[in-house]
């Protein structure tokens, strides 16, 4: 981890061609917080530069997460290659026996050495003699000294900056660092397309996933995992161990937000998969278009429920004046309404692959109203609720604003553009 001869490689720390280059190192670093990627806000919130007992272990992190998934924040700080721009990110997705580090970590490298093959025949890598482990290359920092994708191995770990720790005499850790005039790996016009075994492809894009602000939510795992616009990376795939295995999987998805002199926040999602969806969805061809009409049709039905919501939201918000509804109750309707997707958030997919792997229409038909009624109607029913107790309103015309809200919400529920199939069987009145 620490190494004085400047000409010789340390852990993620590329040597320099000779010692008069060590005088490039010129910016320092006291902690492993202030050498990490985390940007931090103008050192008001989570302040930066504060992990003075930081040992070892917080170090190694550091410059892993750095080396690996850092962008570009400015000149002269270049970013990773498997990475969709500058202000991007890497996002990883990847099945797994259990949450376990050691089992995830074991079952990504039986998965990685069945992909190689594949790797070398869609990238211009080599199967010998490529550049493996980048920080055991010198680099000065010239953009002369960049490698290409063809000089890479296809497992290669990548850096893209030049940092050197060192000890004083107490054995504290520090480091320093400097500049480059351009990326280690040029691939900027490859957009993040670099063969990340972990990363998802947009096929009309020819990007790399680039995760927004709001993380992993249901409506971008179903476009990421059955829209079909998405090719799947590579560790999203069952091996050939897992398809003939009865043990569940767990899909999980993380990354880490980037922003412009920001950092949008950490997202991780983790959706256990029985075991007849991952044999059918994952394993089989057309499996994932099958699960993907399924989740489609519940989100075009959430999204009934949602404007039903937002319009008996926005008429208690006018004292339940129907008729005079303006922009300022449609806005304070708005927020009401984006919380009905929290609420179906957590329990999607589960619900989803109970319907998936149910055989008759019947039997399908069934488990999707037993849903609708008892996840999306009651929350949203609840949230009506509270919407009508928190909202601003003269007190003469609170109980008119809740009768007239929850009518709306209960008429267009049943109405033709709602959803009427699920009072088929009922009387139509709510008693809540």
């Amino acid at each position: 981890l620490v190494v004085d001869d400047i000409t010789k490689p340390a852990f993620m720390q590329p040597p320099a061609s000779s010692e008069k280059n060590g005088a490039d190192y010129k910016s320092e670093i006291e902690t492993p917080d202030e050498l990490d990627m985390l940007v931090t806000s103008k050192n008001h919130d989570l302040k930066s530069a504060v992990d003075d007992f930081g040992g070892t272990d917080a170090w190694i992190f550091a410059l892993i997460t750095l080396q690996t998934m850092e962008g570009y924040p400015g000149a002269g700080n270049y970013g990773i290659s498997r990475m969709n721009g500058g202000l991007g990110n890497r996002p990883a997705f990847s099945v797994a026996p259990s949450e376990r580090h050691g089992a995830r970590a074991r079952r990504d490298i039986s998965a990685l050495l069945e992909y190689r093959e594949r790797l070398l025949d869609d990238y211009p890598m080599r199967e010998e003699n490529g550049v493996e482990l980048l920080w055991t290359r010198a680099w000065d920092g010239a953009k002369a000294e960049a490698f290409t994708l063809g000089d890479m191995d296809p497992f290669y770990i990548e850096i893209c900056r030049r940092i050197r720790l060192n000890a004083n005499r107490g054995g504290d850790i520090r480091a320093v660092r400097a500049n480059s005039k351009g990326p280690r790996i040029e691939a900027r016009k490859s957009n993040g397309v670099v063969g990340d075994p972990w990363t998802p492809i947009n096929r009309k894009e020819g990007k790399s996933l680039t995760l927004g602000k709001g993380g992993f939510t249901y409506k971008r795992m179903v476009d990421y995992l059955t829209s079909g616009d998405w090719q799947w990376p590579p560790l999203l795939n069952p091996t050939a161990a897992e398809k003939r295995s009865p043990q569940t999987m767990l899909l999980t998805a993380r990354a880490m937000v980037r922003g412009q002199g920001k950092t949008e926040g950490y997202y991780e999602r983790i959706i256990p998969l029985k075991e007849k969806t991952f044999r059918a969805a994952f394993s089989r061809a057309g499996g994932a278009e099958e699960l993907g009409v399924l989740a489609r049709e519940r989100i075009a039905q959430i999204r009934i429920v949602q404007g039903i919501l937002r319009h008996a939201v926005s008429v208690a918000a006018a004292g339940g004046k129907t008729s005079d509804i303006g922009d300022e109750h449609r806005n304070r309707a708005n927020p009401w309404a984006n919380k009905l997707d929290e609420v179906v958030d957590a329990s999607f997919f589960n619900y989803l692959q109970e319907e998936f792997e149910l055989g008759g229409e019947n039997e399908r038909q069934k488990a999707r109203k037993t849903w609708l009624n008892g996840v999306v109607l009651e929350g949203a029913r609840r949230l009506l609720n509270q919407a009508c107790d928190s909202l601003p309103c003269p007190s003469i015309q609170r109980l008119r604003a809740r009768v007239r809200a929850k009518g709306v919400f209960e008429g267009r529920l049943r109405g033709n553009n709602g959803l009427p199939f699920l009072f088929d069987d009922k009387d139509a009145t709510d008693d809540d």
